[in-house]
């Protein structure tokens, strides 16, 4: 994965064309880039997303944000109350808890 100005890109490589395709992720816009080598795809992503600002501000549009850090998890009840009683015992707030705990598991 690549990322410029907070936008992260997931890339791949097609082996019959041979070339490196990558497509922004974490919005709803499309904004897409690729290259034959890992400078061109690193020079395309940011230039991919410059021109995604450029035509948001045509346009008077908001460029989206990435990632709106919101997370919507549904847990049970009783999963719910252990995650609560943790964070509260370790004088945390459940979402503190969680981050710290998500944190460790992709450090």
């Amino acid at each position: 994965m690549l990322s410029y100005k907070g936008y992260v890109g997931q890339v791949e490589f097609d082996d019959e064309a041979n070339i490196f395709h990558g497509e922004i992720i974490g919005i709803r816009d499309v904004i897409t880039f690729q290259g034959k080598s890992v400078a061109e795809i690193r020079k395309a992503i940011k230039d991919s997303v410059e021109d995604y600002f450029d035509m948001c501000k045509k346009h008077k549009k908001e460029p989206e944000k990435p990632f709106s850090r919101k997370l919507i998890l549904r847990l049970n009840s009783d999963f719910h109350r252990k995650v609560a009683c943790a964070a509260l015992r370790d004088g945390k707030s459940i979402n503190k808890q969680i981050m710290e705990t998500l944190d460790e598991k992709t450090a």
